[in-house]
């Protein structure tokens, strides 16, 4: 059941919706202008990290995507890693 993020084209307004079946088709409107104009964005991203401990420390992974270009993720450590 993923949750996205949204922000409305029209008036900049950002919201979420979760989908509770894969493929819905649902219709999706601004709760704040109703436009159906809109467009998915990265929604941020949480982490805690346990006081004085480097180990759980996120490391930036770089990879090829295509030929000539290269992309960047985090390596997030679960619990206890």
């Amino acid at each position: 059941m993923p949750i996205y993020e949204f922000r409305c084209l029209s008036c900049g307004n950002l919201f979420e919706k979760l989908f509770l079946i894969p493929n819905e088709k649902v219709e999706i409107r601004c709760p704040k202008c109703q436009s159906d104009s809109f467009e998915r964005v990265i929604s941020r991203v949480n982490y805690v990290n346990r006081p004085g401990s480097s180990a759980g420390t996120p490391k930036v992974v770089t990879k090829s995507c295509s030929p000539g270009s290269t992309c960047a993720t985090f390596e997030i450590p679960g619990p206890g890693e």
